[in-house]
């Protein structure tokens, strides 16, 4: 079974993710931006075997942690889009104005495009590039267990901010709704911040992308 544990982490509460089969207990961590200790002390509880980084986007609470995370266990990082890179080159800015640890740039092992895939154990993860609160953000689709990782893209009641650099309102809507929507309304979410909800719940109540 596809089985994961979102743990808030930052001062900013980012919803940073394990994702895990639970018979091989191959896992990967999706976006994760800082307190690696608790993250770790996670992963040694449930005897999880760290296998690589998942990011949806590189802002620093989300990406603040990366480095050092994949230096120390030696993991391989996986996405976001190219369109992030500039997010990734000014992590050391990002960490210093928010007040973050420091925080070195890096370079992905592997970019993300729109159609691939990521795979955990058995589990593959269909990657949905979704621009609009940063140009190469990425969502990670689960089919079988119906659970999406969105990132700062959309939220239960809301939607990612589109006042950063390369951020773009109507961009982020059609991300939303010709992207995700397409997924399905059963589809449950995990967002960058906040409780999970569903697509369908979203499309009937959300007062950004209700309706759509």
């Amino acid at each position: 079974m596809f089985r994961y544990l979102t743990i808030p982490v930052t001062a900013f509460a980012q919803n940073c993710s394990l994702v895990w089969d639970d018979e091989t207990l191959e896992a990967a961590v999706i976006d994760p931006g800082g307190d690696l200790p608790r993250l770790l002390a996670e992963v040694e509880r449930l005897g999880l075997k760290l296998q690589a980084i998942w990011l949806t986007h590189a802002h620093i609470d989300h990406a603040g942690g990366t480095a050092k995370l994949a230096q120390d266990h030696e993991l391989p990082i996986i996405g976001p889009h190219i369109g992030d890179k500039f997010w990734i080159d000014a992590l050391p800015q990002q960490g210093a104005m928010f007040g973050f640890p420091p925080a070195p740039p890096f370079t992905p092992t592997r970019w993300l495009e729109d159609g691939d895939t990521v795979q955990i154990g058995k589990y593959p993860l269909q990657v949905r590039h979704c621009p609009g609160h940063t140009p190469g953000h990425v969502v990670f689709f689960e089919p079988t267990s119906k659970r999406a990782f969105v990132g700062d893209v959309l939220f239960a009641g809301g939607i990612g901010r589109t006042d950063f650099p390369g951020g773009d309102y109507q961009t982020l809507i059609e991300s939303i709704t010709q992207r995700l929507w397409p997924m399905g309304d059963d589809v449950v979410f995990i967002p960058g911040h906040g409780p999970q909800s569903s697509f369908g719940d979203e499309r009937a109540d959300n007062p950004y992308v209700g309706g759509t």
